[in-house]
Parts: C-alpha cells; structure tokens; sequence
C-alpha cells in the first residue's frame, strides 16, 4: 500500500494476518500484544486527548518494545507505531524498507521470551463485573484486598536496598530473590520504585514532554509520572505478572479545590492483576512529593497508594477508560470534579468520614461548621486563609467539629490538619468557604488556640471531670469559677488572653486565681472588662524539667459593659499549691482601710500582713487564719508566713496594691 500526500513519499507495507475464531482466541492475543507494554505510556507526554480516545501517536524504536530484547541499533531501524482506543482495542503500524523482513513477523518466535499470564494470553484481559468494587466506599479496609503489611516487612527492607547492576532484567532478577507470589513480585517492584526513583518536576512541567525510556531512568533514576506508570509496567512484565498503564485526570500538584478537567490528560498510574481480579497501584504517588513553593521533591513513601481501594482511588484519580474506575456504580467526570477530595493522609491517619461532603460550603448566618469522624482519637488543627484564627476546633473521642466565622464576606481557604500517631499534623481536607454575611458579635480572640474544650486529650494529660464540660462559658457578671481533677504529680497553670483593655503579658495571669481542694484544681476567674476571653490550661509533670504544656482553652464571654474587675493579688512560690485564700480576692486594696482577710495555709508555724505595720493572723477552730490590717499610709501590703517554729525568717506569699488616696 502506498500513500502519498505530498513532495515526501511514504511507503508502507501492511500486513494483514486473518485467523479462524477459533485459532485466534488461541493465538490472538499473542498477536495483538506486540507493542511495548508500556507503550502508551512511552507516547503519553501529558496524553494528549482527542474524542474517539486515540492518543497523540510517536514512534518507538522496535528494539525499545521488550526490555528482554537486545538494544543493538540498525542504520534503517523499522519504526512501530501503536495505539489503544477506549475499548482497549489494539492497532500496531510498522514502517520498514521493502527489502526487510517485518520486525513483527520476526517478533513471534520471541513471543516465547515473553512472560504471560497462566494461560499463555499476552494481551492482559479488560477489567468487568468481578472487578468492580462497590461505591461509596465501605469502611471495610483502604486496600483492594485483605493484607497484612507486616508480612512485607523483610521483602520491602530487601526490596528498597537492592541497586541496579546493569539493565532492567537483571534488577528484576534480583528484586523477586525474595519473592514467593505474584503479590509479592509486585510489592518488591513498587517498593524499589517507590524509594529510588526520583520525580523529575522541571520535565513535568516542560510543555513538550519527551518519552522515558526505562534504560533513561534507571541511569538517571528521575522521571515524571509517565516514567514511573510505563517503568512499573515493563518491571511487572518481566516478572509475569499482568500490568496495564492507566492515562487520566488527577487532583495532585497544583490542583485547585473545584476545578474542572479538561483536554490532555496530566497523569498516568497502573492496574495489576493479582488474585482473579484487577488492581490499582500509583508509584508516583507513593514515592514522595513535591513542595508547593518550593516545586521541590522530596522522597517520602506513601503506603497508601499501594493496592488502594477504588473507591477512595476516584478520590484523586479519573481514568480515561471508566472501566479502569473499578466501581459499580462508575463515577462520571462532573462527579469527580464536584466530589470532596480527602487527601491520602485523611485516610493514612484514621479519617473515616468528614461533613459537608462538598469542596464548597456556604456560610450560615457567618458561620460554617465541619465535622470529621474518626477509627481512633486524633489531634486537628485548622488554618483560615493561613492563619489559625476565626473558629472553634473541639476534640470529639473518634473526630472533631468545627465552628468557622469568616472575618470578611467573600472567598476564603479553610485547610484541616491532623496529627494522628505521629508527631506531624498533615493537611487531610481542603474546604473553599463562601461567606455573604459577617455576625460583628463573634469575634474570636486572636489569642485562641486549638482546641477548644476538655476533651480526650486533656484527660491523656491529667485534667479529669471538669465542671465545665462545652467549651464556651458565658457569665454574667464577669466572673466564673471552673474546677477539674488533677492527676498526682501534675502542675496546672492557666492564664487569661483577650483582645482589649488592660491585659498584658504581666496581668494576664493575674486575673486568675488557682485554687487547690482534695485533688482539684479550682480557677477563679475575674474579667477586666466586657468581650471575649481565652483561657489557657497548660500541665506539666512535677518531676521534669521543661515548660508547661499548652492543653486546651475556654472561650469565656460576658456582654456586661458595667464590668471592671480588678486583679487578683500576686502570689509567689511559697504559696502552696493547697492553700485557700477566701477574702480579700481583689489585689488592689482600698486606701485607708481596715481590710479583713481570711486564709487557709497548710505547714507553717505563723503568719501576719505587713502593710503600714505588722497585723498577725490566728488559726481559728475551722483551719482558717484570719485577721484584719489597716492599709493607712502604705502603698503594699504583703502576707508572710514562718514555715518553721525555730525559725525567725518569713516567707512572702501575697502581694496586693493599695488604691492612691
């Protein structure tokens, strides 16, 4: 057959081979399976998209279509070209001189060399019925199938450490040394990717992107996705497994929260067939990541992309192909736009559900609320337009809820973060917030930390039975008392934060005072004026060094416009951590007054209140010490306390103000 279109000729020869039904269901898919397995991904190049789902056709050297194949170069080389249409259809081109012998033809007596499936079929079967996987997903398990990773454990440790000798079959070779069954064929071969093949972002991102060939990567061990689908491929290939690349859409680098896809495709990822039924498997992925604002990689393994359900898979993954969706029902592309995007690590660290289940929330009456459900306790924190301010996060046994009020109408950027069993709090959700109305009476101290609320958490740290069990406390009159059980051996400290009038870094302690009664701490608090407080609890253990660990806070508010309540009186070291102080609770005294006051201390042989002069205290009947001091001519007044009988040395404990006359 011979074309010709313009002043260049092209002469091609067609060969046309036709079998019985029979014969080529016995033979059929040797034939048709000819091109390099990863051949599609060779030509991908960010897959180019046209409708009848053909992709962008390049020319592969013959001796690139195994990697079992010799890599001797020929002056005139055959030129095959291949492609898939979206029912998996096959068509194979080879351009040669007419003198030569078809390189396909040749081909068949390798078909040997190659490894099949058990049935000797080469061309790897489309995915049905016995594939799919029920949608939404279950809660049954983030993988396609029951694994117990703890098996892998010597295999991946062998796996990750194996280097490359010389070629691809030599390093598969070597990688199934340890491998007894085609599950752990594949294991091994994702895990050697996983850690030693580095994602290449400058050629991401080149907008012409060249084919990598496998030789390339294994010498330069960098690639983009293309690269790690088609690599993954030809390493299950040589390992007889069945392996397909996957083209399609994906929510990863640079994706925006609701945004459309369109046009080429900008991701590729495999199938593998493995126990009766298809897979899907994201090497890319599972390798590690790239900064945002850096566009920077960084290796860091992701378990989760290995043998992912499918119905978390279309999370992040739209294929070409909706059979390779592996669901029943499939998912259509407006559906993979709309859907919520929960990140790997929503699901890594325990996440099983969150609420609203759409990427866009619309505020009600100022205010979004976002709940997540959880497998086990985890710690959250949130950032409003990078800032953790404007809501109220409290820890729930198994999630969190929560409030958000957007300072300003408009669009705003809400991101979810969660610790889980390690020490790193990840980004798991990405919400987009509409607000149309800004409620002018809740705002939030900047001074409000995560979370709000005892919970789990400050019972982990030894805080128990609080009185206050909801986060936010509303008084009246400005002042409220809260109490809780303390574990032995644990020190609580607390403080008060607002956004107005006189709180400082020094008074803001000094509007608290701590209480200790029968193994519970009781805070009495005193607010300065009217608004909205935060009151930080802080623990730490007796015995060890350090600081006071932050634990949680109450929102405190009060619309009284009358308040104006004064500090508590200023205490020192000496005041043990079980004394009681009844009366005066205000620090600052009336000048030119007989002031009573009314104590209960714990060890001491005396006490007095020095002001103008020295005023002593008795211990009456109940334990108390009570007396008066007259506060004439003095700006101070001091309570002092002689811990030891034999002693003559006295302790200061309180300190209180006396007005100006």
């Amino acid at each position: 057959m011979e074309l010709k279109k313009d002043s260049n000729a092209v002469s091609i020869d067609m060969l046309l081979i036709v079998h019985s039904e029979k014969r080529r269901a016995a033979q059929g898919a040797h034939m048709d399976s000819q091109a390099d397995p990863g051949a599609l991904l060779q030509r991908r190049g960010g897959f180019q998209g046209v409708g009848n789902g053909i992709r962008k056709w390049q020319k592969l050297e013959g001796n690139e279509l195994y990697g079992n194949l010799a890599e001797k170069q020929h002056p005139q080389q055959p030129q095959v070209i291949t492609s898939y249409d979206n029912q998996g259809t096959q068509l194979t081109v080879e351009v040669h001189p007419r003198d030569a012998m078809p390189q396909f033809l040749k081909k068949f007596s390798l078909a040997k060399r190659l490894q099949g499936d058990k049935n000797g079929n080469m061309r790897p079967r489309q995915p049905g019925g016995k594939d799919a996987h029920a949608y939404p997903w279950d809660r049954s398990s983030l993988k396609s199938m029951p694994l117990d990773l703890r098996q892998f454990e010597k295999l991946d440790t062998y796996a990750s450490q194996v280097t490359v000798k010389s070629g691809l079959d030599e390093l598969v070779s070597d990688l199934l040394q340890e491998a007894h069954s085609d599950l752990e064929r594949v294991r091994a071969i994702w895990i050697w990717i996983c850690h030693h093949i580095e994602y290449d972002v400058e050629a991401a991102q080149e907008k012409d992107r060249q084919a990598f060939k496998p030789t390339d990567i294994l010498r330069t061990q960098k690639t983009n996705c293309d690269g790690y689908a088609g690599l993954f491929e030809r390493m299950c290939r040589i390992a007889g497994v069945q392996c397909v690349t996957v083209p399609g859409y994906s929510k990863g680098f640079g994706y925006q929260t609701g945004q459309s896809f369109s046009g080429e495709f900008d991701h590729a990822w495999n199938a593998v067939h493995l126990e009766g039924r298809w897979h899907l498997v994201d090497s890319t992925w599972g390798s590690g990541l790239v900064d945002t604002t850096t566009s920077k990689f960084t290796f860091l393994y992701n378990e989760f992309y290995f043998l992912t359900h499918p119905a978390l898979f279309i999370e992040d993954h739209f294929p070409d192909n909706k059979n390779w969706q592996l669901l029943k029902p499939p998912q259509s592309l407006r559906q993979f736009e709309n859907n919520m995007y929960h990140k790997s690590e929503f699901y890594n660290k325990g996440m099983l559900s969150a609420h609203p289940e759409t990427p866009m929330i619309r505020t009600v009456n100022g205010k979004a609320t976002i709940t997540i459900e959880s497998c086990a306790p985890t710690l959250f924190m949130f950032m409003l337009n990078g800032k953790q301010e404007h809501g109220l996060l409290s820890l729930r046994k198994n999630g969190m809820k929560l409030d958000v009020y957007p300072p300003t109408m408009g669009t705003h950027k809400l991101q979810i973060f969660a610790k889980g069993n390690s020490d790193i709090y990840s980004s798991v959700l990405e919400y987009t917030i509409k607000c149309n109305y800004v409620d002018l009476g809740v705002r939030l101290p900047a001074e409000l930390h995560q979370p709000v609320g005892p919970s789990w958490f400050s019972e982990q740290m030894g805080i128990v039975k609080p009185s206050h069990p909801d986060p936010i406390i509303h008084t009246s009159d400005g002042r409220c008392s809260i109490s809780f059980g303390v574990e032995e051996g644990i020190s609580v400290l607390a403080s008060l934060h607002g956004d107005d009038g006189p709180i400082t870094e020094e008074t803001q302690r000094r509007y608290i005072f701590q209480l200790h009664r029968e193994k519970r701490t009781e805070l009495k608090v005193q607010l300065p004026h009217a608004g909205k407080f935060a009151l930080k609890i802080f623990v730490k253990k007796r015995q060890e060094p350090g600081n006071y660990i932050f634990v949680f806070n109450y929102l405190l508010c009060c619309a009284n416009t009358k308040v104006n309540w004064p500090v508590f009186p200023e205490s020192f070291g000496n005041w043990g951590q079980d004394n009681e102080l009844l009366e005066p609770l205000s620090g600052v005294l009336p000048a030119n007054r007989n002031v009573p006051f009314k104590l209960k201390l714990h060890g001491i042989a005396k006490a007095l209140v020095k002001g103008q002069d020295t005023w002593p205290l008795t211990l009456n009947h109940e334990g108390y010490w009570e007396g008066s001091c007259s506060t004439a001519g003095c700006q101070e007044v001091y309570v002092m306390v002689l811990e030891n009988a034999n002693h003559n040395f006295y302790s200061y404990i309180l300190k209180y103000k006396v007005n100006a006359q």
